[in-house]
């Protein structure tokens, strides 16, 4: 498992928080300034490559969830006490 990028991070963030979601729900989730909703689909979309997240096919669309836990994530890379 390699360590996520600060973008995300911060979608993996969310994706923690909602538990399962499309990605127009991350999008308004995230802070303003929003940033396009294909620029978080392809952020996603890499995620998934790299195995943080998984999906589910309804129609056209996909909902994401991930597949990593936030602890699992937080033991591997912030192991060390600040």
């Amino acid at each position: 498992m390699e360590k996520l990028t600060n973008k995300e991070e911060e979608i993996m963030q969310v994706l923690w928080n909602l538990e399962k979601a499309f990605v127009k729900n991350v999008v308004a989730e995230l802070p303003k300034p929003k940033p396009y909703y294909n620029a978080v689909s392809a952020v996603i979309r890499k995620m998934e490559d790299k195995g943080f997240v998984k999906h589910e096919t309804f129609g056209n669309t996909h909902r994401y969830n991930p597949s990593v836990s936030k602890e699992d994530y937080r033991k591997k890379y912030f192991s060390t006490a600040i």
